[in-house]
Parts: C-alpha cells; structure tokens; sequence
C-alpha cells in the first residue's frame, strides 16, 4: 500500500486554499472595479460570460496536453500568469483591455484546474482520497466565508486596487508552495508526435469516448451528478431575485443567506472529515445528492425567513457530502493517463451547457412566475437524486467504489 504523507498534503492544501481565498477576494474587487468604471450592470453581467467561454474554447484541446506534460510545471506557470494578470488590473484604462485579461486569466485558470485534478489523483493514494477531498471541501467552504470578509475590511482600511495586488501575491505565494512538492511526472515519458494538432485533438476525443461507452455505469452516474450541478447553478443564477422579489425577504437577510450556506458546507466537510472512515463512497454520493436535493426544495417552496434557512442549512451541508463523495469516485475510476482530457472534455460540455442553460432560465423567468421555474428546476434534482440512489444500489458494482487498490 503507497504511503501518504500528510505534510505533503498539507502544503498541497494550503497552496489551493491561499489560491482560492484570492479567487474570492478579486472576484468581488473586479466586479466593483468594472461597475466604478462603467456604471453599467450589463458590463458586470459579462464578467460571468467569460469564464464559461473560455472554457469551452480552451478545454476542447487543452486535456492532451495537460496529460502529456508535467502537472506539477502547469499549475506553477498558470499561478504566476494569473498573478501577473491580476496585477495588471488596475493600471488598464479601458474595459475592453480589462476584458482582454480577464480572459488570459481564465485560459490560465482553464489550464490550471484539470492539472490540478490530475496532480491530486497521482499524490494522494486511493486509501486516502476520502478524507483528503472532504478536508479540500472544508478549505474551499473557508475560503467561500473568510475571502468576502478580508475583501471587505480590505475596501475598509485600504482601496480595491490593495484587494487585487494581495490577489495577486496570493497567487505567487501558491506557486512558490506548489514548487515546494513532490514531481508526480518524472516518468513521464516523451509524447507521440502526430502529423498536425488535429490528429492529436481527434485521438484525445476518441479516447474519452471510448472511456465513456466501456464504463457507461459509470458515466450514467457521473453525468446525473454533474446535472445535478448545472440545475443547482441556474437556482442559484436567480437567488438573489427570488429571494427578494418572491420570498419577499432583504438584500441584508440575503447576505445573512448565502454566511449560512458557507457555514453550512464548513460543517458539513468538517464532519465528513472526522468521521470519514464511518461513511462510505456510496453514502456520500447518495446522502448527500439526495438531501442537496431535498434542501433545494425546501427553498424552492419556500415563504419565510425560516423556510430558507432550514433549505439552505440542509443543501449547504449535504452538498459537503456530495463533493467529498463524488470527487473520490471520479479520481477513483478515470484512469491517471487520459484524466486531464476527461475533464477538460467534461468541462467543455458543462460549460456550454451551462450558457445555454442560464439563457433558456432568462426566457422562462418571462413566461412564467419564478417559483414555478424554481420548483420545477427542484423537482428535476430530486427526480436526478432518486435515480442514482437506485443506481447505487444495484448489484454487482462495488468495484466502483472500492478505497483500497486492487494490488
């Protein structure tokens, strides 16, 4: 059995949490930024559009070439262009420059997230995975409540171009951290070489579907989850409307909201941590989709203060459950070889659906009353939940969820 090295992991944790903490603070300084610009709510709104497109223009090809080349070089490089993009913010005059890095920052950040996924899956054995992604749930939940905290007192005490060079220093504090880890590639050995980039773009396709029709189980259930995810985003793409205009609650009690959900996750990761040997894949992946959805619906139907809390504690916390579970079962069953083109490929999917998802959600919130868009967008993650759970339990599949090598 390979031995894990929890000082290790703990540098790798930290690197991702020191990341994501800035990730927060500039996402709510560029937002201020463009608007103080602009005073236009439209420019804002097209701050959200650039990370989904870059998406799907760079994850098309960019899983080939994450699988080919080192990981740990990848997430160094991309680290240090985001900081230098970060940086260069506030010195742009001009929205369209500040569009234009934006999306270098995303592509940076587009390359940065399967290597990452890759990196994990080669360094954390798969006796420890469990336990390692509740505790990377429970650094992200941090990062979700303390990054919007720092960025406000920072507005406080200093100016929003203080926010965005301490997100720029926090990106190079998590490239110098990723330095310090282990080389997962050093055996990496020397690409084929193809007669142009469309051979190699074809191959790298052919291989992921080849993958998904060989473990169609394993898709079915995965696909439910990421589903799950895109129907929770468009619920979520008009919370602040619905809470508001629907429920008929404040933009205070609002604020009040979304700390509970933070919190709610935090507690949910920090139990999941601690009691990670008690609670198998399965019972994640299920629990935790199941009453995610259950939560989404006590919101949905919602009429009270009270309602929402009790929705958004019981969605915050099983949604816990269901990251730590369905990350493990991802990195447990897509080979390390083709797992960046799996997910880049993954991504390219999620987030074109996800464009047109949110635009179908604009139309439908016209035609119809909001709460009947909510409800139904809640009943469809409910009917998602109960048809993994009944996936899970059929027989014969336990080598899906297996937490010890097969040596």
């Amino acid at each position: 059995m390979k031995q894990f090295n929890w000082k290790i992991s703990s540098l790798l944790l930290t690197g991702i949490g020191i990341s994501r903490l800035g990730d927060f603070i500039y996402l709510i300084a560029i937002n201020l930024i463009v608007y103080e610009m602009t005073k236009s709510a439209a420019a804002v709104a097209g701050l959200w559009i650039i990370g989904p497109i870059t998406s799907v223009l760079t994850n098309s090809w960019s899983g080939g070439m994450i699988d080919r080349k080192n990981k740990k070089s990848i997430m160094i490089w991309t680290d240090v262009a985001r900081a230098l993009g970060v940086a260069l913010i506030p010195f742009l005059g001009s929205i369209s420059f500040i569009y234009v890095v934006l999306f270098l920052i995303s592509i940076a950040k587009a390359l940065f997230m399967p290597a990452s996924a890759t990196y994990i899956t080669k360094l954390v054995p798969i006796e420890s995975r469990k336990r390692f992604n509740s505790i990377n749930s429970l650094v992200t939940s941090g990062a979700f409540i303390v990054g919007p905290a720092i960025a406000g007192g920072l507005f406080l005490i200093g100016t929003i171009e203080t926010a965005i060079f301490l997100n720029a220093a926090s990106f190079i504090f998590s490239a110098v951290i990723i330095w310090l880890l282990p080389d997962m590639d050093k055996d990496l050995g020397e690409a084929s070489i193809k007669t142009s980039a469309y051979e190699t773009l074809r191959d790298d396709w052919k291989q992921v579907i080849a993958f998904g029709r060989r473990e169609a189980f394993f898709i079915s259930v995965y696909g439910c989850f990421l589903a799950f995810g895109l129907f929770s985003l468009a619920m979520d793409s008009q919370e602040v409307v619905f809470i508001q205009d629907v429920v008929g609650l404040t933009e205070a009690d609002y604020s009040f909201l979304v700390s509970i959900t933070g919190i709610a996750f935090a507690v949910g990761a920090l139990f999941i941590t601690i009691a990670s040997k008690m609670l198998s894949i399965k019972q994640l992946m299920g629990y935790g989709m199941l009453l995610g959805a259950a939560g989404y619906m006590i919101y949905a139907l919602a009429d009270s203060f009270i309602m929402v809390v009790i929705g958004f504690t019981v969605l915050g916390i099983f949604n816990a459950f269901s990251s730590a579970g369905y990350q493990t079962f991802y990195q447990n069953n897509v080979p390390v070889e083709i797992m960046g083109r799996m997910t880049s490929v993954i991504g390219v999917i999620q987030s074109f659906t996800q464009i047109i998802l949110l635009m179908v959600i604009g139309v439908l919130g016209d035609l119809f009353t909001l709460r009947y868009t909510i409800v139904i967008l809640a009943v469809l993650n409910l009917l998602l939940s109960l048809y993994v759970c009944l996936q899970l339990l059929k027989p014969g599949k336990q080598q899906y969820f297996s937490e010890t090598t097969s040596a």
